[in-house]
């Protein structure tokens, strides 16, 4: 069994600018430059069958490359924050293709994402922190931009969760035209 992903990789530029990021937060698990990505689907674990379906089927879709800016920050958890993370400027072109990637994967027999899409970098895992914190951090960085970036591929990722946090491996790219 394998567990995959889809995701659009980031630019050195815009993985250093989110690493300056990530600091002043008790509790915060930051994400490694390696763990830096902005995920389209989440699949899950499968076997070497369907994995090479999934890649058969990713590969098959057609979408023109873009441009793509992340902007602002955010956590997900309300009054207990569970993750920080960076946001992304409206893309009309990013919707249409997670849309593609979701429907390749339907098409495939796995259920549909149950959770709405919310284009996002995940910067850091908290563990007990306190809420007031987050909302400091948040405050401080409220106008983080990563300046326009050329969105010219996805990858397929696997991932492997261990102690020290996730493990990703670029399994396979596919290019944007």
């Amino acid at each position: 069994m394998i567990r995959l992903f889809v995701a659009l990789p980031l630019p050195d530029a815009v993985a250093e600018s989110l690493l300056a990021l990530q600091s002043g937060v008790p509790g915060a698990r930051w994400s490694s430059r390696e763990q830096l990505h902005l995920t389209l689907r989440f699949i899950g674990e499968v076997d070497g069958r369907d994995a090479n379906a999934i890649d058969e089927t990713l590969a098959s879709i057609a979408a023109p490359r873009f441009m793509l800016e992340l902007k602002g920050v955010g956590a997900f958890g309300g009054k207990n924050p569970r993750a920080l993370w960076a946001g992304v400027a409206p893309s009309q072109a990013l919707i249409r293709l997670h849309r593609k990637a979701e429907s390749a994967i339907q098409r495939l027999g796995f259920p549909a994402e149950e959770r709405k899409y919310t284009a996002h970098v995940t910067l850091a895992r908290l563990r007990a922190t306190p809420a007031g914190r987050v909302m400091d951090y948040l405050s401080e960085h409220a106008l983080y931009a990563s300046g326009p970036f050329d969105a010219d591929q996805f990858i397929l990722y696997s991932s492997r969760i261990t102690s020290s946090g996730s493990i990703y491996v670029a399994e396979r790219e596919y290019p944007l035209r």
